[in-house]
């Protein structure tokens, strides 16, 4: 078996999976512009942590844990639900409120805050893993050497934090913010919103 090949495929259709619109889209975009480039930074690499963690978890079977206890996985599901149903209530009821000056000196514990939301959300949606163990399945040999699950877990990190990283950098810029400063009332509306409809999506999907 031609192992590049292999890794290259699962690194393409990853990516188009991380690049998708979702909640972590929703919640970088909206810690960039809100908090500034290094809160949106550190929020992207939190995802990447959640995502490394869940990725570890469908190469060692915890899938086969949740698909033997169910009632585990449907907790983990709800869980996640309610949380993005929180940010949700979070962002709508906040919209109102203007968007403060990003001030790196000052907002380090709003950086951190970000970090801390953005792990949370990462980590409380198994459907993230359950997607991990259904490409892996897919597109991985049946007993890989041990070389090829360090290379797949270094992919994973690489694309989830190059991509959400591109998004920090792109809206934690001046252009971005005063854009977001002018239309923060139904900016916030909209992706609470979003927020919102993905954590019913979460919770009732199967």
């Amino acid at each position: 078996m031609d192992y590049a090949v292999v890794l290259a495929g699962l690194a393409i259709v990853h990516l188009m999976a991380v690049a998708s619109p979702g909640p972590s889209t929703v919640l970088v975009i909206q810690t960039a512009a809100v908090s500034g480039r290094r809160a949106g930074l550190l929020a992207a690499f939190a995802m990447m942590l959640g995502a490394l963690a869940w990725a570890a978890a469908a190469l060692y079977g915890l899938q086969i844990l949740f698909a033997r206890f169910e009632w585990l996985y449907v907790a983990f599901r709800i869980g996640g639900a309610l949380y993005l149903l929180y940010l949700a209530y979070m962002l709508i009821r906040h919209a109102g409120a203007p968007l403060p000056e990003a001030d790196p000196a000052a907002g380090r514990g709003g950086a951190w805050q970000g970090f801390t939301k953005a792990l949370l959300l990462q980590l409380s949606n198994p459907k993230v893993m359950v997607f991990m163990g259904s490409i892996f399945v897919s597109l991985l040999p049946a007993q890989p050497p041990a070389w090829m699950d360090a290379t797949v877990l270094a992919i994973v990190a690489f694309n989830e934090f190059a991509w959400f990283a591109l998004l920090a950098l792109l809206f934690s810029g001046e252009t971005a913010r005063a854009f977001y400063r002018r239309t923060k009332l139904w900016l916030d509306r909209i992706m609470g919103g979003a927020l919102g409809l993905l954590g019913l999506k979460l919770a009732f999907d199967r």
